[in-house]
């Protein structure tokens, strides 16, 4: 029997990415329990939030497997069709400071592709969704990638080591940086049309990425790992070779500034 469509696990994704952020809420700028983890950290928001939707996905979907930044590996995952891919909080530094710049994550993915995908900003009231074939909203308004071409006119989402001239051996392109701690904010935006393209070069979490490459796709953009090379999700190791994503003239663009070609 088929499973449910795009657009039924979207609205599943959405009613819980919102339970997410009334729990974040909570712990928000009221010096939640932290500990370290390597090159990252945790709070008692992250693992609060964490146990919610894995109980309320999985609840609703059993057969689905999951794959969480804050839940233990389960290899069952693998031999799942669909599967849920949630980084509870993804900008736990930033919230630890008490920004309003992180976000939930939330996306399914059927063998390897995202079919639905939510990232919430609680905080700054910001929902973006998206189903496969069916758009992507802020908001439930439609959003379209940036159409810029030309690197003197895009702002793009980057750390500064990104735009390092060791990663473009045809020259640093010449574009207006910003920066937003979330990777699932900063592609979010990539959607949007308020930032024309963003990239991270360094090897890259699955949970980090898998709803906003989504959102970017359905509004028009582009979005691959950093050499070219097409998304996909559910992996063994569940990480991926950076990500480059943005308008699509410009996304070859910059590819072909890091000599790369799609």
């Amino acid at each position: 029997m088929p499973g449910p469509d795009a657009r039924d696990d979207l609205l599943l994704l959405i009613e819980a990415a919102r339970g997410a952020g009334r729990i974040a809420a909570r712990y928000f700028r009221d010096d939640p329990e932290t500990w370290d983890k390597p090159d990252d950290a945790v709070t008692e928001a992250d693992l609060a939030v964490n146990d919610m939707l894995h109980d309320r996905l999985m609840d609703a979907r059993p057969d689905y497997g999951w794959l969480s930044e804050e839940t233990p590996e389960d290899p069952a995952r693998l031999a799942a069709s669909r599967v849920f891919v949630i980084d509870p909080i993804d900008g736990t530094r930033a919230f630890i400071e008490g920004s309003s710049a992180f976000s939930h994550s939330l996306a399914v993915v059927e063998d390897g592709v995202v079919i639905a995908a939510v990232v919430y900003l609680p905080i700054r009231g910001k929902l973006y969704a998206a189903s496969l074939g069916g758009g992507a909203t802020l908001n439930d308004m439609a959003v379209r990638a940036s159409n810029a071409r030309h690197f003197h006119e895009s702002e793009v989402l980057a750390t500064k080591h990104t735009l390092g001239p060791a990663h473009w051996p045809n020259g640093v392109p010449e574009v207006t940086r910003a920066y937003r701690p979330s990777l699932a904010y900063r592609m979010a935006l990539v959607g949007e049309g308020r930032f024309d393209a963003m990239m991270t070069f360094r090897a890259t979490w699955e949970w980090d990425i898998a709803a906003g490459s989504l959102i970017i796709t359905e509004a028009g953009g582009m979005a691959t790992d950093a050499v070219g090379q097409g998304l996909r999700f559910n992996s063994a190791t569940p990480k991926v070779d950076g990500v480059l994503a943005g308008a699509p003239v410009l996304h070859s663009a910059l590819l072909q500034a890091r000599g790369r070609t799609a």
